[in-house]
């Protein structure tokens, strides 16, 4: 099966670009020729095309249509969308803030696809309806991310492991609470903290408390690391086994982060910490969140939109013309929104008004 895989980017180490980067290769392995299309290229577009993956930015250069759309994001979506409208897709929705996850409708789109049940809330608020939404929750390579075979008793080294986090009162409190518990050595990595890390299993082992959310803290806990969920300097507590499952249907995700970072409760949550339930909490995402199961998952739901093609092919051109104008008519509203909160924008705005 030849699959179009779409992204916003595939430049830096961070969510979607490294479950592309995932997902093509799992795709690759089993015997399938996985295309990943972005606009924007970079370090993961790189390892992609390494790996014997076709990247490409400009979709006018495939010499025939993929078999199926695997898309995320709606701008690149909709580009790879228009370019082969007969073309069965899925539409992925990773997250429950970002403008780019906004649902989009378009007669190829077969199923919208949430990684949580706070995605899935999202999509149906937009209108899709609740037989057109699948869930696939969010994976683990499990070949990459042993579990260790030692877990400490108390808790010696932490890591703050995200994107986001950078020096600040946020890590000033982390680091206090980490001390109050008697776990002196907090390290932080990600793009903001200027330590982007390609290859995090490569470090988890090492630590004995991570402080993560989605993706990362699925990756730390099946490592065998106590995970506080946080981030944006806000966090949920520590993942436990009797919380495992409420916040797994949460991805880990923003929705749990409700509580904001103070020493005192940071030290608190540490507190809590028991190296059998470290262990169980890594066994059960272990068994629940494989990487090999996940894609299982994904190709029947594949089978599933593929055979939908005779019925895409019966479908009248008006209706991918009216979807295509709806689409630029949401698109024309949120960048003209955006514009006008720009000062330079505005002004060029009132020059273009002003001589056109």
């Amino acid at each position: 099966m030849r699959v179009l895989l779409t992204n916003n980017s595939l430049a830096e180490h961070a969510g979607t670009e490294l479950y592309v980067r995932d997902i093509a290769l799992a795709l690759r392995s089993r015997g399938h020729e996985p295309w990943a299309y972005s606009s924007r290229l970079g370090d993961v577009a790189r390892e992609l095309r390494e790996a014997g993956v076709r990247v490409l930015d400009d979709l006018s250069t495939l010499g025939e249509p993929p078999d199926l759309i695997h898309a995320h994001h709606h701008l690149d979506a909709m580009a790879a969308l228009l370019r082969f409208p007969r073309v069965p897709a899925l539409l992925f929705c990773h997250g429950v803030l970002p403008w780019e996850e906004a649902s989009t409708r378009f007669p190829s789109i077969r199923r919208h696809v949430a990684v949580d049940d706070a995605c899935r809330e999202r999509l149906l608020a937009e209108g899709v309806q609740p037989e057109n939404v699948a869930m696939l929750r969010t994976f683990v390579d499990l070949d990459r991310f042993p579990l260790r075979a030692h877990i400490r008793t108390r808790p010696r080294r932490a890591l703050v492991f995200s994107n986001n986090a950078r020096r600040g009162p946020g890590l000033l409190r982390l680091w206090l609470g980490c001390a109050l518990a008697g776990c002196f050595r907090l390290d932080v990595v990600g793009l903001n903290s200027g330590r982007p890390l390609a290859r995090p299993e490569g470090i988890l082992h090492r630590y004995d408390v991570v402080f993560a959310k989605g993706r990362a803290a699925h990756e730390a806990a099946a490592s065998g690391a106590a995970v506080i969920v946080s981030d944006y300097n806000r966090h949920a507590g520590l993942l436990t086994s009797d919380r495992l499952e409420a916040w797994r249907a949460l991805n880990f995700g923003f929705r749990l982060l409700t509580r904001p970072l103070h020493p005192l409760e940071i030290a608190r949550e540490l507190g809590r910490y028991r190296a059998d339930d470290v262990r169980a909490v890594a066994l059960r995402v272990r068994e629940e969140a494989s990487l090999s199961a996940y894609v299982e998952g994904l190709l029947a739901l594949y089978e599933n939109i593929a055979a939908e093609r005779a019925a895409l092919a019966a479908v009248p051109q008006a209706e991918f013309d009216a979807a295509a104008s709806d689409y630029l008519r949401f698109l024309a509203t949120v960048v003209k929104a955006r514009l006008a909160r720009q000062p330079l924008a505005r002004r060029c705005l009132a020059w273009l008004k002003h001589h056109i």
